[in-house]
């Protein structure tokens, strides 16, 4: 594993000759993944471990109070669980979802558009183009990140961004990032999704998660928390590739299609999150959610749950972890 350098990198590092102060360049672009992969003990950790650590996080800091204006039509921008973030804050508006690949073509085709939410966690990346694309076209724009120095900020304006707190964590992961902009929209308690978790905990303790125990997984859930189908399908790509099948079903999808003519694996785990699933499937685990659960709530206990997969099996992310970001020339630790 060495660190990437190019000619790119040479000119990053020459522009901070120039001006010292900006030595983040080469602090950047230099990772050095050999010390990573040294001490990966000390800094990755598993998945439910970084959703509790984010809500207590949150409960000591504190969420900004979100304003996101009087749009009739806003337009959402994000990309990849981003871009499911920014339907749960506009969900119940007449918005026009979004990623940095289609806004263009969404403004361009779409007309009433009066202002752009942008949810990105680093501010970095492909924010500033979008926000300088939407600027010149004359609509307001406001941004939620996780970076008090996010480039886009100095796009946007102070006034119109929010800065939400985050935490160390292991590359991909983004927990402590978008539940903490979704929780400032929802205005759940993270406190109260502790005490919940720790109530849930003892009926997550009574299942096998090892893959030979089971080897494939259906969740169900509610329509009111649809986006979330594709916010666990990317968490579970993510951490498991392809070792596990998984599908994603509203109850009432899952009861009238025919999903399971052709018979499933006998060990499949039907979860039932926030609803009590007691047809389908032989082998079954219902999660209950609170009554007035939200998002936020939602998103919580179903990190946790992947995360105690993920505890129960081989260690297959951690292990390909430094790598992968070396080939791509990323930190395997968000900082």
């Amino acid at each position: 594993m060495k660190p990437r350098f190019g000619i790119y990198d040479v000119l990053k590092i020459l522009m901070n000759q120039i001006n010292p102060y900006k030595f983040i360049f080469y602090r950047e672009y230099m990772i050095d993944y050999e010390r990573y992969a040294r001490t990966i003990d000390d800094w990755f950790e598993i998945l439910d471990d970084a959703v509790i650590k984010a809500l207590k996080l949150y409960s000591d800091r504190g969420l900004p109070s979100l304003d996101l204006g009087n749009y009739r039509k806003p337009l959402g921008v994000g990309s990849g669980n981003a871009a499911q973030t920014v339907k749960i804050i506009l969900r119940g508006k007449d918005f026009v979802p979004a990623t940095e690949s289609t806004y263009e073509q969404k403004l361009d085709l779409i007309d009433g558009v009066d202002g752009v939410i942008l949810v990105s966690a680093s501010g970095e990346k492909s924010a500033p183009g979008i926000a300088r694309g939407v600027r010149s076209r004359g609509l307001e724009i406001r941004l939620l990140t996780c970076n008090p120095d996010a480039p886009a900020m100095d796009i946007v304006g102070s006034e119109n961004t929010f800065v939400f707190p985050k935490r160390p964590e292991p590359y991909a992961y983004n927990t402590s990032t978008y539940l903490g902009m979704i929780l400032g929209k929802t205005g759940e308690d993270p406190e109260r999704i502790l005490d919940y978790i720790k109530r849930v905990d003892p009926l997550l303790e009574e299942i096998d998660f090892r893959i030979d125990e089971h080897p494939a997984y259906v969740f169900l859930i509610p329509g009111k928390f649809s986006i979330l189908e594709e916010i666990l399908r990317t968490k579970f790509i993510e951490l498991f590739s392809d070792r596990f099948p998984r599908d994603f079903f509203s109850p009432e999808y899952a009861e009238k299609h025919a999903i399971d003519i052709v018979e499933r694996d006998k060990d499949t785990l039907w979860v039932g999150l926030g609803y009590e699933n007691t047809s389908i499937g032989d082998r079954r685990l219902n999660i209950p959610l609170p009554e007035d659960a939200d998002y936020g709530t939602a998103m919580a206990v179903g990190y946790y749950l992947v995360g105690k997969i993920q505890r129960a099996n081989d260690p297959w992310f951690r292990e390909g972890l430094v790598d992968w970001c070396s080939d791509k020339g990323y930190a395997p630790l968000v900082e």
